[in-house]
């Protein structure tokens, strides 16, 4: 997905128990999607809407952290039988669907209303990857809302503990029809705010600044297709992780190992769009910096997205 602040689909998580150590497996997530909260009374939809029905018991309030199990399935898994950069990038906004829809705010409520997540920026910083049949746990959680923008971050572990890496997001919300943002605080009252967790911290790095000098040579021209698209109606933003990637090929990553990944997203991209990449050597000869431009029918080029890439 990609912007107007930045695109994506969006996708959260956890159990009605209040212990957050407790692990849900990703198939029975998925069918708790259909449900926000436990209520004593139904919860019915009139018009754009979700009006509750308020009873005696006010909804249980869940943990503020989720944590979620996947599999690295072999298809998703690059030569090296590591799971592909992409679908770990997939599993995370999965984590995050899951636990905004669990805790009220996410995309199940917020298409009612006619609004949605979109990306703004991640990274993502790897020791290793998961393996093919490897089962491990995506953790997750808000640590900071403002009033346009919501932090969130991940962390990913195998089944003994082992950690294989971290991530840090920033999200915006949008009116779907203006494509405009919107007051995150002002949606279901604040709920977030309910959710928010400054005691966890993250400790890799925030994204950086990524700068490309006037001298950056195009070195791919892409269209964009169907299998581009996501539930937003815009380039997905995990595709454009693949097609950054795909500016290496076979023999490089032979050699070299992506240990950490950092994007931006400018603006919204959609299919039929000619994506144009420029990449630029960083401060060592394993570090990258790209820029992913859009033509325009005037000749001219828009800025999509900026991206790091350092290998090891």
């Amino acid at each position: 997905m990609t912007k107007t602040t930045r695109a994506v689909s969006s996708r959260m998580s956890q159990g009605v128990e209040e212990d957050s150590q407790h692990i849900r497996p990703a198939r029975e997530n998925i069918i708790a999607r259909s449900s926000l909260y436990i209520h004593t009374s139904p919860v019915v939809a009139t018009g754009h809407q979700l009006c509750e029905i308020e009873g005696k018991n006010k909804m249980e309030k869940l943990s503020k952290t989720g944590r979620y199990e996947f599999l690295a399935e072999p298809f998703h898994c690059d030569f090296s039988n590591h799971l592909f950069m992409g679908h770990l990038g997939n599993h995370l906004l999965n984590a995050a669907d899951f636990h905004s829809n669990e805790r009220g705010y996410g995309m199940n409520y917020l298409n009612t209303v006619n609004k949605t997540w979109v990306l703004s920026r991640l990274a993502i910083d790897m020791k290793d990857m998961p393996q093919a049949y490897d089962r491990f746990f995506v953790e997750t959680w808000v640590d900071d809302v403002m009033r346009f923008f919501t932090s969130r971050n991940f962390k990913i572990t195998g089944d003994t503990g082992h950690v294989y890496g971290y991530g840090k997001s920033i999200w915006a919300m949008i009116d779907v029809r203006t494509r405009q943002p919107v007051d995150i605080t002002a949606v279901r009252g604040g709920l977030i705010n309910e959710y928010i967790d400054r005691e966890n911290p993250c400790p890799i790095a925030k994204s950086s600044r990524v700068k490309l000098s006037f001298n950056a040579k195009p070195i791919r021209i892409i269209d964009t297709c169907y299998n581009d698209v996501d539930i937003n109606g815009h380039i997905n933003s995990v595709k454009y992780i693949e097609h950054v990637l795909d500016l290496w090929n076979l023999d490089w990553y032979q050699q070299h190992t992506v240990r950490r990944f950092e994007i931006a997203y400018v603006a919204e991209s959609h299919q039929g769009d000619r994506l144009c990449f420029y990449r630029e050597q960083g401060d060592t000869e394993v570090d990258f910096n790209i820029r992913i431009t859009k033509e325009c029918t005037r000749g001219e080029e828009i800025e999509v997205c900026r991206c790091r890439v350092l290998f090891s």
